[in-house]
């Protein structure tokens, strides 16, 4: 037996190099405010526009600058709020946050368009420098940006923050808080 396994040994020294290279061994990064669970996928959508499509002008810097309709399923049990963000990792300075929307109730399973300030949950500061939604509105030139609604599950009631709070502040309240993701992804362009 011991000369079967000394037999395997060089095919044992490849797989851990090969793992070591294509960094199998470490698990995969976790999401913003993710908890020591697995979170649960919910299911992100607006009758505005296809997954992956071109997002109206209607909703972005170049026409009323409102924000479309949003729908989701699939809340886990447990949720007792919700938190939004819309931002575009493609940004020629690196990701801009366009809109911070937490502290929503669980219970609706949608979000009107032209959302207001102050109709629903908490608005937090967008990288406009305002509360609110801020619609796409990249450099001419520079190709399609991607914009991603991404809403969260949370097992709190509220994050405790303020108007106004910042992204990186409602990220850092809900860490371990997160039951529940899904996304929802749109395309613009100057």
């Amino acid at each position: 037996m011991g000369q079967n396994l000394r037999s395997f040994g060089p095919w044992l020294t490849v797989i851990a190099t090969l793992m070591a290279i294509t960094n199998c061994a470490a698990p995969p990064p976790a999401s913003p405010g993710a908890t020591t669970q697995a979170a649960q996928t919910v299911t992100v959508e607006s009758p505005a526009f296809v997954q992956g499509a071109d997002i109206p002008k209607r909703y972005t810097c170049d026409g009323e600058d409102i924000s479309p309709a949003l729908r989701w399923r699939n809340i886990p049990s447990g949720t007792q709020s919700l938190a939004l963000i819309m931002d575009d990792p493609d940004a020629p300075g690196g990701t801009f946050t366009h809109w911070v929307l937490f502290n929503l109730p669980a219970a609706p399973t949608e979000l009107a368009e032209a959302q207001k300030p102050g109709a629903l949950g908490i608005s937090g500061t967008n990288d406009f420098g305002r509360r609110g939604y801020g619609g796409p509105c990249p450099p001419p030139g520079l190709g399609a940006h991607r914009y991603f609604f991404t809403l969260y599950a949370l097992d709190v009631p509220s994050l405790g923050l303020s108007e106004g709070a910042k992204w990186a502040d409602v990220e850092k309240a809900m860490r371990g808080h997160v039951l529940g993701q899904g996304q929802w992804m749109g395309r613009y362009q100057r």
